[in-house]
């Protein structure tokens, strides 16, 4: 039975995705992603709603309007923690592959046929 390691075992790479989860939350960075970008606006202006409510210009409860703009900003965060382990991992098989090709040795042979001629 072949065991794998889950990303989210590995502790450095999880508090260096969580890190990256809130430094993602730049709007250039949302820019990128158009379907990310219309929830992080929502969260922006739903936040913007809550704050407003609490002025007393309300049509629903105050607690209901944070409510959703929790519930958006945890979608805008999870979202970016997921892309940041995904890119984590990216890397840590590339830095994998590459101590690899250092580690492996290669032996060229001189003829086909003669696999004991080699160097």
């Amino acid at each position: 039975m072949i065991k794998t390691k889950s990303a989210l075992s590995d502790n450095q790479m999880v508090v260096r995705a969580i890190k990256d989860s809130f430094i993602k939350l730049s709007p250039k960075v949302q820019a990128e992603n158009p379907v990310m970008l219309l929830v992080y606006i929502s969260a922006i202006l739903t936040s913007l709603l809550w704050v407003a409510s609490l002025s007393g210009v309300q049509d629903v409860s105050s607690g209901y309007t944070l409510a959703i703009a929790i519930i958006l900003w945890l979608t805008c965060i999870f979202a970016n923690f997921a892309e940041a382990i995904a890119e984590g991992r990216g890397k840590a098989q590339a830095d994998a592959l590459r101590a690899a090709k250092k580690d492996v040795e290669a032996y060229k042979l001189h003829d086909a046929n003669n696999k004991e001629n080699y160097e």
